[in-house]
């Protein structure tokens, strides 16, 4: 098989288990908590605008085990240890639960789990705070636009709330939609990302054999089954990197409020018609402008695609997953030479319907829909054209977050 082979559930806490037996060889978790990577399949860049997304869960994702301390003999504090290899030192940080929780201004990885547990800490009173001792491996490529970031967030609130059952009979747990907000939440104010909630919703209330229509203004979706197993979801990471937190992605997020603002609404999504942005065009430079109609046409296109699906009208989606590259490489310009390379060597084999930039841009990953019959020739059309070196998935829609048994199978 031409794709890289997809880690299961079962081979990734056996691997997990064992590096910690290695870290730690006198002691035994009792806790792991799973929580997937996303692919987009269309409305990128229009969570932040209230609009509509329309994501999958994917296989890949982050893995967290541990274990609660005793806090009197351990002072109170948190031991949280990273295997990844992507990113900056130190791999290990430790959090005193006596203290206020403050970001880390290195390393910048620790931003995503300690702002989970800072956030989940309100919930709870000072004297029922629990200590433990935890290691994260994700098997998302971090970078490459699968949402390595909210797999990380969310796989740590699950072990939260798995850890504060087993130690408080009274603890409530956060509903999925809640607990998607403090993940959101945890990467805006400590990673600082002006993310919207896309990629933690997504991980968390997921389902298998079904993409997610969100709607981002009120938080709701709808499951849109995706059965067909003629049809194929081939994610193409270009292995060029990005980084969110560089700035261009929030100056995107500032231009659109922007635009909103002259518009005079909160938010894009409320635009009634491009008419309505047509008509105020010289209210707006060049750039607000193109930024606008990008959002303004995504969230109607991702309506559209939503309902081809529903009727399998794969051409349609295919179409409309183009519409969508062109608008965010010329009126967005959050793609890349790699991005647009990629798509076009899809677009040239026979029995792809559609492909497309997905996540935050500037590197990463693209989105084909291929007919299962067509994916060895796409990969194989790809490999020979495409001027770096390309890492190819095959991915069904797959479930959201859950807790994973340790006991052997």
């Amino acid at each position: 098989m031409a794709s890289e082979k997809t880690i299961t559930l079962k081979e990734f806490k056996d691997n997990l288990l064992e590096s910690y037996r290695k870290e730690f060889p006198n002691d035994e978790p009792t806790i792991c908590a799973f929580a997937p990577g996303r692919v987009n399949l269309i409305g990128e860049h229009v969570d932040y605008n209230d609009g509509f997304v329309f994501p999958m869960a994917i296989p890949l994702g982050t893995m967290i085990i541990g274990k609660a301390l005793d806090n009197s003999t351990n002072n109170n504090k948190c031991y949280i240890q990273t295997l990844s290899n992507d990113v900056d030192e130190p791999k290990s940080i430790e959090v005193d639960l006596t203290k206020e929780i403050s970001r880390f201004e290195s390393p910048k990885w620790a931003n995503y789990v300690v702002g989970v547990l800072a956030l989940f800490l309100e919930r709870t009173k000072p004297e029922k705070r629990q200590s433990f001792r935890i290691i994260i491996a994700t098997s998302v490529p971090i970078g490459g636009g699968l949402s390595s970031s909210a797999s990380v967030e969310v796989a740590m609130c699950t072990f939260l709330e798995l850890l504060y059952q087993y130690s408080s009979m009274n603890f409530q747990p956060l509903s999925k939609v809640n607990k998607a907000l403090l993940c959101c939440k945890a990467e805006q104010t400590y990673a600082q990302v002006p993310c919207g909630i896309m990629d933690q919703y997504t991980a968390c209330i997921a389902e298998a054999d079904h993409a997610l229509l969100i709607d981002c203004r009120n938080n709701t979706s709808q499951s849109i089954p995706m059965k067909n197993k003629d049809v194929c979801v081939l994610v193409v990471n270009s292995n060029v990197k990005h980084e969110l937190v560089a700035g261009t992605y929030a100056q995107r997020v500032q231009h659109c409020q922007e635009a909103a603002n002259i518009l005079g609404h909160k938010k894009l999504r409320e635009v009634s018609s491009i008419e309505e942005l047509e008509k105020a065009r010289d209210k707006m430079s060049s750039v607000i402008y193109k930024r606008a109609r990008h959002a303004i046409t995504e969230i109607k296109r991702t309506e559209a695609g939503a309902k081809a699906l529903i009727n399998n009208d794969y051409n349609e989606f295919g179409r409309l997953m183009y519409d969508s590259h062109e608008s965010l490489r010329d009126d967005f310009e959050v793609s890349c030479e790699e991005l647009d390379q990629l798509v076009e060597l899809a677009r040239s084999v026979d029995g792809v319907y559609g492909s497309r930039m997905t996540g935050g841009g500037f590197g990463g990953c693209t989105v084909t829909l291929v007919k299962k019959s067509s994916v060895e020739k796409c990969i194989d059309t790809i490999k020979k054209g495409y001027k770096g070196t390309a890492s190819f998935y095959e991915f069904e829609p797959s479930n959201g977050t859950c807790s994973v048994n340790l006991k052997k199978d």
